[in-house]
């Protein structure tokens, strides 16, 4: 049952994804993840992708009985607005020296542009890691200025402003535990 926090609740114009829906589709990616990886012989390491994969990684872990490793980046692309800049920047970097022996899987909360994920997931082949997946929990196709599809897609979603689930807007909202839309007139206030 969705226990909304009122304040942060009433900036919501709708539930996109209700808290049982996102339980079935973490539960539905974990198992996707755990068959294409329980058998490859190599480490599995989750890079999660700073602030807002993080409610979605944590339940995605908790789901896997895989052996796994954590790693963090910070890689950002919006600032404080809500459109992408289309440039990124790596603020947290992946610092390891056994890249060619692991497969990574870099887990985003959410896919716009393609901008940012296409460029990281480049980078990361660049330094030789062994595979390099990805799995968004949230896509945005309609948005996409560059050729990148997802390994594994928690949900299509259409062209809303949403936050909740780890999603933010100015650093709120990541503590909504539902996907809701934004009402445009907190963004389009400024």
């Amino acid at each position: 049952m969705d226990t909304p926090i009122p304040a942060l609740y009433n900036d919501c114009a709708y539930t996109l994804v209700s808290t049982e829906q996102i339980s079935r589709t973490v539960d539905r990616l974990a198992a996707e993840i755990q068959a294409t990886y329980e058998n490859s012989g190599r480490r599995l390491v989750m890079v999660v992708i700073l602030k807002g994969s993080m409610p979605f990684a944590a339940d995605l872990m908790k789901r896997l009985t895989l052996p796994i490793e954590l790693e963090f980046m910070k890689v950002s692309s919006y600032g404080a607005g809500t459109k992408s800049s289309g440039e990124i920047k790596v603020s947290l970097d992946l610092n390891r020296d056994d890249l060619q022996d692991i497969d990574l899987l870099v887990v985003e909360d959410i896919i716009d542009s393609g901008r940012t994920l296409s460029r990281l997931t480049q980078l990361l082949k660049n330094r030789n890691a062994h595979s390099v997946r990805t799995c968004t929990f949230l896509d945005k196709p309609s948005r996409r200025e560059v050729d990148f599809v997802p390994d594994f897609c928690g949900a299509t979603i259409p062209d809303e402003f949403v936050i909740g689930y780890g999603l933010d807007y100015n650093e709120k909202y990541r503590n909504l535990p539902f996907v809701g839309v934004l009402k445009r007139e907190i963004y389009e206030k400024k």
